[in-house]
């Protein structure tokens, strides 16, 4: 029988994402995968195709939204040297490796589903990254009262007197708008458990105000059935956004457009289709 909340088949871009980390000096060659490189090389003709119409393509979407988390994180170590982080869906992320090599004092717990999971440790094990605190374990957000869910995680993996981040990145868009507000709305109560909650996400928003809307529109299709999901674009306005998180119980939230953010990241000619938004509970 088919478990309605498996929604591994989208590991078709942790597998792409994963190459691009590597192809642009975020990671090692231990996080490639030759799902990766075949994704990457075949996906390439269509890139050029972006940057010349659009001024933009996955690529900077995607390093766009890393980037900027990666530097909300930072700034957030910088004041709470004894930071635990929870990346849920990590795939081949390489963050966990980086920031505890990099910030001694800091857990970072990485979890995905079962397959993500049996490829990621012994991938971690061989660079020696895996200790006390840094773990790699499964967890579904989608479960609800099992071993496996996003509360039965943070309560056994956390320690409520240390302050919390959550991230997501390259995850929310795959969901229906209710399905990952009920998620939210969740994490939210857990994080107020916390001296510190805070949650960093990126979103990617409707294009109806874009220059570049329909062929964005049809890129969106390709990658819909590329990694045969469903991939859609939530909320109208950076406004809309706050508005939605504040709804679901954050107390405070904050949109990043990276047009208008010093991060190191290539820019989008013809403005950025991404956004990372910093909730805190």
């Amino acid at each position: 029988m088919k478990n309605n909340n498996d929604t591994s088949s989208i590991s078709f871009t942790a597998h792409y994402t994963g190459y691009v980390w590597h192809r642009y000096g975020l990671s090692g060659k231990s996080f490639v995968t030759t799902q990766g490189h075949t994704y990457y090389t075949l996906l390439r003709p269509f890139e050029c195709v972006a940057r010349r119409l659009l001024g933009t393509d996955i690529k900077t979407t995607l390093l766009q939204r890393h980037y900027l988390i990666d530097r909300e994180l930072d700034a957030l170590i910088a004041r709470h040297p004894d930071l635990q982080i929870v990346e849920l869906a990590c795939g081949l992320s390489p963050r966990g490796h980086r920031f505890t090599q990099k910030h001694a004092g800091i857990t970072y717990i990485e979890t995905d589903l079962p397959g993500m999971v049996a490829r990621k440790r012994p991938l971690l094990t061989g660079l020696g990254s895996l200790s006390a605190r840094h773990r790699v374990i499964t967890c579904n957000i989608l479960d609800l009262g099992t071993t496996d869910s996003l509360e039965a995680v943070i309560a056994r993996e956390c320690n409520p007197e240390r302050p919390l981040v959550v991230i997501t990145e390259g995850l929310v868009n795959y969901f229906e708008l209710a399905t990952i507000s009920s998620m939210w709305q969740r994490l939210a109560a857990l994080l107020k458990g916390f001296p510190l909650g805070i949650y960093l996400t990126d979103v990617y928003p409707e294009v109806e105000g874009h220059r570049f809307a329909g062929i964005i529109k049809a890129s969106n299709q390709l990658l819909r059935t590329a990694s045969r999901s469903r991939f859609m674009l939530h909320f109208s306005s950076d406004h809309s956004m706050q508005s939605h998180f504040l709804a679901q119980g954050f107390a405070q939230t904050t949109v990043f457009n990276p047009d208008h953010e010093e991060t190191g990241a290539p820019a989008a000619r013809g403005g950025a289709i991404v956004r990372v938004i910093l909730a805190q509970a």
